[in-house]
């Protein structure tokens, strides 16, 4: 197991290239089932839940090629098998996104039941209610969520919660249905506007995508005239900017896609951190010392959830006090321990944070519990007194392409290194 060793107190500087999105492109790759003949698409990030749905696609029946952050899925001859077996599953969430596109294309599907994680439950009766809805029959046999229908049919489906998986999963599943779909209160966040824009390169007829009602009307078919390019990587800009702030450094992030990040942005300025926009790409410098705000997590375009814990690791180095209110997932905090091992003061009450800033972190040992507690972590190591050990950086590999050579390059000192037995 690897770990990653930090040297703080380095200002980074420098230019970093934002890479493809991990939330846009789970669910593109799975949209490649809908498909009868081979599908490309670039700017795919080499990440470790990326690695698992390559795995999970050729489980089901389909061969990849994945090189140069470009890959290729095309259907086996020996057909498609619609089982997503536990042991893939269980290492990422996103697989219930096979669900819909299987009963979409087969008429059948066999997904493993998700179970929690640590971030939350994240239950998927959202996803079942929606397609049966669709016309769909479901029973839960073995640990596995069994779906068959003669053929899924266009419906209305009011969501009793934005869900983004449960968008994308009904989405998929229109697109092969017969007749109109019509998705209220549909989740709105940037990486469900790439999926559509995807299908809809691809001959899907898709409107409203990015709004709160979306309409779907079923076609016989898809078919890809040319590769299609995964967007880039909001959170991964994100936790640059922040990293670019609390290191009292000077960082320009490429391929930047802020008009996506306005929540997040509008947040840093408030924190006197200086935001030169170009085309493509947003430069960060911080305006002297950093000034504490609140932040609430709220679906998009309110400031997202996958940003609360970088931006807690900020505010530790803030002037005055912050309040974080997390109301999307009820278990998101779990990084608050690990802060406060580098001399953080945060206090918790609930699903609300009160966090002090203090003169300055000391290096610890500290263990990642998820992706986006990871990335905290690497980031508060940075400013910090002395060396940080962040153990069980392989969360941080499920979303963060080469997360420390990248850093290297803005001058931080920081490898990878084997974990002690």
């Amino acid at each position: 197991m690897d770990s990653l060793l930090i040297q703080g107190g380095v200002s980074l500087k420098g230019t970093v290239k934002v890479s493809g999105a991990k939330n846009a492109a789970l669910p593109i790759l799975f949209g490649g089932i809908l498909f009868d003949e081979p599908v490309v698409f670039e700017n795919v990030p080499h990440l470790r839940d990326i690695q698992t749905t390559q795995k999970l696609l050729e489980t089901l029946g389909f061969a990849t090629n994945f090189e140069q952050n470009r890959m290729e899925i095309a259907p086996k001859g020996s057909g498609i098998v619609p089982e997503a077996p536990y042991d893939l599953v269980k290492t990422m969430r996103a697989s219930v996104l096979c669900l819909g596109p299987l009963l979409a294309r087969l008429g059948e599907a066999s997904v493993a039941m998700p179970g929690g994680c640590a971030i939350g439950a994240r239950p998927v009766d959202l996803h079942l209610s929606a397609l049966e809805r669709m016309g769909a029959e479901f029973t839960l046999d073995g640990g596995y969520i069994k779906g068959r229908c003669k053929k899924l049919r266009g419906a209305h489906i009011q969501f009793d919660f934005p869900t983004v998986g449960g968008t994308e999963n009904i989405m998929m599943a229109a697109c092969l249905a017969e007749g109109e779909t019509v998705l209220d209160n549909a989740a709105r966040e940037p990486e469900i506007v790439d999926l559509a824009n995807f299908l809809n390169s691809c001959g899907a007829k898709i409107e409203g995508a990015g709004q709160t009602q979306i309409r779907i009307r079923g076609v016989t078919g898809l078919s890809q005239e040319q590769p299609y390019r995964i967007m880039p990587d909001r959170i991964e800009a994100g936790t640059y900017l922040i990293a670019a702030a609390m290191t009292n450094g000077e960082v320009r992030v490429e391929d930047c896609p802020y008009k996506d990040m306005e929540a997040l942005c509008s947040k840093l300025e408030a924190c006197n951190v200086h935001l030169s926009y170009e085309d493509n790409a947003v430069v960060a410098k911080p305006h002297g010392e950093l000034n504490a705000v609140d932040i609430r997590t709220l679906p998009h375009p309110g400031f997202p959830t996958d940003m609360q814990a970088q931006f807690m690791a900020m505010l530790t180095m803030c002037r005055g006090s912050g309040i974080v209110e997390e109301t999307i997932f009820e278990n998101r905090f779990m990084h608050v321990p690990e802060l406060v091992r580098m001399g953080a003061d945060i206090r918790l009450s609930g699903n609300s944070a009160l966090v002090r800033g203090v003169p300055s972190l000391t290096g610890a040992p500290v263990m990642a519990s998820d992706l986006r507690a990871g990335a905290a972590l690497v980031i508060a190591g940075l400013c910090a007194d002395g060396e940080t050990r962040v153990d069980r950086i392989y969360h941080v590999d499920r979303g963060y392409e080469g997360m420390e050579l990248k850093l290297q390059e803005l001058g931080a000192r920081i490898r990878r290194v084997q974990t002690p037995a």
